[in-house]
């Protein structure tokens, strides 16, 4: 842990920016009950014109090379976007990998040949469940079929990279081997899970939160699934996990938000994390130039000293977690919202009572 340290340390100095979110829609044609944005069918901001967010772009210069930098779209869900593929050409003509993030609604075989066309490189589907449980979470009686589709699609496409992610909740737990063994039949070969964090809509649905013992079996479960070797399973980029750290993931926790990682969120605002909102902004590309906003602002993020402070001041850890990901601080003072490693050592507790 005391090189990755080093690694840390040296990476936040030089930032290297190498992958870019751009929130190109807040239009959804869903309404889930964890979305962190709030999207709506109709969103009141209206999308970013392609030709403003290639402008931002362009001003990276040789600060880049497009080729080791990956751009993503997200949104809202990025494919009710009709002119998706002029933006994914514009990037390829430009050397950028680009990909996107989708519930998948919207993936027919014609669509995704049309962005097989325009370069994609990459693909994210969301699985929130088996049928049930997704579509409650989706909160549309077709998504889980659609999703379905999106999946057996992406895998009869050869040599190409997708995952899917699911995020986990008190509904969908006691799935996730069911959930496993269905995606390892479709062919699936990476899969991510996630724990929902209560920002947006998710601050007012208690059940998508896991019960402490149900969040430190996620780990054994996550840990068991990687030794059997069938599906490529890691945890999400969030939060410090103690003794799970490389149990659950390939690298050690690091949250590369403002470091390696850029946004652009769909009003213009400068950002790292899409999940990050009001208190982590930078500037905005229709009155900053973007390359000198990366290069000259984000100390929050690359200095986070000031996150010892609440629970964190006194831990042990803090040196191997930095106060955990940017994206679970909130309010004006950025305080935790919660600790992975906390909530792990409250289910062992528990464990331990109830085996006694």
């Amino acid at each position: 842990m005391g090189l990755f340290r080093k690694y840390r340390r040296n990476a936040s100095r030089l930032h290297q920016l190498n992958y870019i979110f751009w929130e190109c829609t807040l239009r959804c044609n869903l309404n889930c009950i964890h979305c962190g944005s709030d999207c709506k069918h109709d969103a009141a901001v209206k999308d970013m014109p392609i030709d403003d967010f290639l402008k931002a772009i362009d001003q990276l210069g040789d600060s880049v090379e497009p080729n080791k930098t990956m751009l993503v779209f997200t949104g809202g869900e990025p494919l009710v976007r009709k002119d998706l593929e002029q933006a994914g050409l514009a990037l390829y003509k430009r050397g950028f990998p680009w990909g996107t993030v989708t519930n998948g609604m919207l993936l027919t075989p014609e669509r995704l040949e049309s962005l097989l066309n325009a370069g994609m490189r990459a693909v994210t589907v969301s699985l929130d469940g088996l049928e049930e449980s997704h579509n409650w979470m989706r909160g549309h009686k077709n998504s889980f079929s659609k999703a379905q589709r999106a999946i057996r699609l992406l895998a009869k496409v050869p040599d190409f990279r997708f995952d899917v992610v699911t995020c986990t909740n008190q509904k969908n737990f006691d799935e996730l081997e069911n959930i496993k063994e269905m995606l390892i039949e479709f062919g699936v070969k990476e899969w991510r899970i996630f724990t929902v964090f209560p920002i947006g809509r998710a601050k007012e649905h208690d059940e998508l939160q896991l019960t402490p013992i149900q969040f430190k079996r996620l780990f054994d479960f996550i840990a068991e699934t990687r030794k059997e070797g069938r599906i490529q399973l890691s945890y999400g980029c969030e939060g410090f996990l103690g003794n799970y750290e490389r149990e659950v993931r390939d690298d050690f926790f690091m949250c590369r938000a403002g470091i390696n990682v850029a946004s652009i969120l769909v009003d213009g605002s400068i950002s790292a994390c899409p999940n990050l909102r009001e208190n982590f902004k930078q500037g905005n590309i229709y009155t900053d130039n973007f390359k000198e906003v990366w290069e000259n602002k984000y100390e929050l993020y690359r200095d986070r000293s000031w996150t010892k402070a609440g629970i964190c001041a006194e831990c042990d850890f803090f040196g191997n977690c930095e106060g955990n990901g940017m994206h679970l601080r909130g309010g004006e003072n950025k305080e935790l919202l919660f600790c992975h490693l906390k909530r792990i050592e409250e289910g062992e507790k528990e464990l331990t009572k109830q085996n006694k």
